[in-house]
């Protein structure tokens, strides 16, 4: 989402003196002591001195934890509809998400490359600021390195995640069932058409935003519904085709799915065209797949449409053999949509 960047104010670092990252060999040094204190402390709200220890010191709520990590290359670090800063938020929010849980807290490592402008690092941590305050998480702990020029294409960031589970259900492969609904929460293929159009300098007649943005709130109601949810997967690298392959073979059923009611915009469908890609494949930043439990899918896909208008009801989960996706087409048969042998855009997340 394109509000979800949030540039507040000048560079709090003097950029008269330090325009750029500098290499701070051993890690210390005063810009090192200014990143620290002046950015990244004041960037992400931690006005206490405690948050310069070395960990984080926890209070965590009674019950079952999740807890998970992921790493961002994105390139180019800002992309319309987002920035490698909102993305390393949502996406662990969203990672966490897939269980049905609650994100309470964030840690976040960066990688910086000497070189970097200070301008660009404090916009994208103002966007990480943004993305946690709407994901209602605290960043509480993290790192920070500078590598040589050349060696670190910009920024890497590393974030992990811990949330609680609120509810009973074990939501994963292993408890999806013949029968199920395949629901998915949005339009597809925004994210990685939109990198992909700034990267290589393609002039499409609008521009294209990525579908980037959290997704926990619908699951969470969805679950305080009582919605009876087998499993949920979000749709990043190797899109709506690689998840679905894998929770196919992990459950040891047949995917059915109908290609006309699988949404993807008439705009990506002609960038996908022009780039000889399969939107299928394309990665997605904001969407996922949910499998729920026949008798409620109807609820499901109501809750879902209340927060994005493309979500829909794609397809079922079958008894027969083998465990493959099954795609019904328009003209009549259906073919089998199968895993990507790699990853059609590199660098995407």
């Amino acid at each position: 989402m394109a509000d979800s960047l949030e540039f507040t104010g000048a560079c709090p670092i003097p950029i008269q003196q330090y325009p750029r990252i500098l290499l701070a060999h051993g890690g210390g040094g005063k810009l090192m002591h200014q990143l620290v204190e002046k950015m990244f402390l004041k960037g992400f709200g931690h006005p206490s001195p405690r948050a310069q220890h070395d960990s984080a010191v926890l209070t965590m709520p009674a019950g079952r934890l999740a807890f998970t990590t992921d790493s961002y290359v994105v390139q180019p670090l800002i992309f319309p509809g987002g920035d490698i800063g909102s993305m390393s938020v949502f996406g662990t929010v969203n990672d966490l998400a897939m269980s049905g849980a609650r994100a309470l807290h964030l840690s976040a490592g960066f990688i910086l490359e000497e070189g970097l402008p200070m301008e660009t690092l404090w916009r994208i941590v103002c966007s990480m600021r943004a993305a946690a305050d709407r994901c209602g998480v605290q960043i509480v702990t993290g790192d920070t390195k500078v590598v040589d020029k050349g060696r670190g294409d910009g920024l890497f960031i590393n974030t992990a995640g811990i949330g609680v589970l609120e509810h009973p259900l074990l939501i994963s492969p292993d408890s999806v069932r013949a029968g199920d609904a395949i629901l998915v929460s949005g339009d597809l293929g925004r994210h990685g058409i939109a990198i992909m159009s700034v990267r290589e300098g393609l002039g499409f007649e609008a521009t294209l935003q990525s579908d980037s943005a959290p997704v926990a709130a619908p699951i969470l109601e969805m679950l305080a519904a009582g919605i009876e949810i087998h499993c949920l997967r979000d749709l990043t690298r190797g899109g709506l085709a690689s998840t679905l392959n894998e929770i196919a073979q992990a459950a040891s059923l047949r995917l059915c799915l109908e290609d006309q009611l699988i949404p993807v915009r008439d705009d990506v469908h002609a960038a996908c065209e022009m780039l000889g890609l399969d939107p299928l494949l394309v990665a997605c930043e904001g969407r996922f797949a949910a499998f729920v439990a026949p008798r409620d899918a109807a609820r499901a896909l109501a809750i879902l449409q209340r927060s994005q208008a493309g979500a829909a009801r794609i397809g079922e989960v079958a008894a027969e053999m083998p465990a493959v996706v099954a795609l019904q087409t328009a003209l009549g048969p259906s073919r089998i949509l199968e895993m990507p042998s790699g990853e059609q855009l590199p660098r995407i997340c």
